[in-house]
């Protein structure tokens, strides 16, 4: 027969009490290289929340060695060494102060402010949140006090989370967001204080020797303030766990409420919009073709009502009149036409430069044939219109003849040749360019 008290026995394995908390002592401090190793671990979670990569901000709370004070001051409350218990939790608010302000800087300096979802998910604690906190830093110190410590404090840190919500407060800061800080903050508290009350009913369990003789009295304070602790960690949380509830059961009650009257009856919904308050629960549609009177808008609010979740709910469907509906149709047949215009004028814009230009090639070779009965030694000849600029800024028309020749024009000759251009062109701008010069 198996022996219970046996099989659950934390006895077995264990290592020897003073070795562990000397273990324990060591990892408190926060100076050196564990405080290079804590800004850099900042500084990858902080990445990795603002590109959104779960892989990296994983890679962060591995390296991070904010369980070393939260533990300390668990065990230090187990054996009564208040001075452990200052000691750690001056290097945890030292941590703290330290990772708020890199992070800080980080997203205040980084271009990229859009929130993420991994962003969001730090800055809604609830009752789930105190749970994994709870049950993570058992697995996490029973770790601790083992003889083979095996793998499981790497999964303590990631389950845990410290080093996520520490990031977010500081972009809350970053970007002047308050509910993302004090969200972020509080889940940060809560992983803190339940890594640390389940230390401490650990050490207790395992009757860890306490370090001085304390008074009923002196037992009965800590014990009050872990109550209040609790208690303060605990109710808000709680009634964060049940709005979660509420607003989950909301959206499926809405999704089940729209399959059942719309979706099976053949309309077609193009626009759905839910906004979750207990105050103010709303449901806004709208749809393809059907329109409902006021007749079948009473009916599907009573049969809201009729819901327990949904009930309250304001419920606002987007109709508009026939002659809008028209209207909007004119409109859009309007705008296609305009656009049918305009590609029209393209067209005949098109059209005309191709003329021009083809006009330009017929004046090139009859002003080419004409110039060679004057001017045999002419080869080649191309004229445009042009616009030169002067040191003024201003600008003047000009005639550009660009030719060639063999051999070349006498001087006295392309005077000549320039005043004919002049007299033929009807123009008293023309400029020669020889095509070797």
């Amino acid at each position: 027969m198996i022996n219970i008290s046996t099989l659950f026995s934390l006895h077995e394995g264990e290592d020897n009490k003073e070795k562990t908390l000397e273990s324990v002592k060591k990892n408190i401090d926060f100076k050196g290289a564990n405080i290079w190793i804590l800004a850099c671990a900042i500084i990858v979670a902080s990445i990795g929340l603002n590109v959104n990569s779960t892989a990296v901000i994983i890679g962060a709370m591995l390296i991070s060695p904010l369980m070393g004070p939260i533990v300390g001051a668990g065990f230090a409350l187990g054996i009564y060494d208040f001075s452990l218990l200052k000691k750690s939790l001056k290097n945890l608010l030292n941590a703290t102060l330290v990772s708020l302000l890199f992070s800080t800087v980080y997203f205040y300096l980084s271009p990229f402010k859009d929130v993420q979802s991994e962003l969001l998910a730090r800055t809604s604690p609830n009752i789930y949140d105190i749970l994994i906190a709870f049950f993570g830093g058992l697995v996490g110190v029973i770790a601790v006090t083992r003889t083979e410590k095996g793998n499981p404090i790497p999964g303590v840190a990631i389950a845990t989370a410290l080093m996520p919500p520490l990031c977010t407060a500081g972009y809350g800061i970053a970007t002047l967001q308050w509910t993302f800080f004090l969200g972020a903050f509080y889940l940060y508290c809560i992983n803190c204080v339940f890594i640390g009350i389940s230390t401490f009913l650990i050490v207790k369990y395992l009757k860890y020797p306490a370090k001085q003789e304390v008074n009923k009295e002196q037992q009965r304070k800590v014990k009050i303030i872990i109550t209040l602790l609790i208690t303060v960690m605990i109710l808000p949380s709680s009634y964060l766990a049940y709005t979660l509830y509420e607003k989950q059961q909301f959206r499926k009650n809405v999704d089940l409420f729209i399959e059942k009257e719309f979706t099976s009856k053949g309309y077609t919904m193009i626009y759905k919009k839910t906004d979750f308050n207990p105050k103010t629960k709303m449901l806004e549609l709208a749809f393809l073709s059907k329109r409902f009177n006021t007749s079948e808008k009473n009916h599907l609010k009573q049969k809201m009502n009729e819901n327990q979740y949904l009930k309250g709910t304001n419920l606002i469907i987007k109709q508009d009149s026939t002659d809008r509906f028209n209207a909007l149709k004119g409109d859009i047949l309007n705008q296609i036409k305009n656009g049918e215009n305009e590609m029209n004028t393209r067209d005949l814009k098109i059209i005309h430069l191709e003329k021009e230009l083809a006009k330009y090639k017929q004046d090139n070779i009859k002003f080419l044939k004409e110039t060679r009965i004057l001017f045999p030694e002419v080869s080649s000849l191309s004229i445009s219109e042009q616009k030169l600029a002067v040191k003024n800024d201003s600008l003047i028309d000009v005639t550009s003849v660009i030719y060639d020749s063999e051999p070349e024009i006498s001087k006295k000759d392309k005077e000549k040749f320039k005043n004919w251009l002049n007299q033929r062109l009807a123009v008293k701008n023309v400029i020669l360019f020889r095509k070797q010069d």
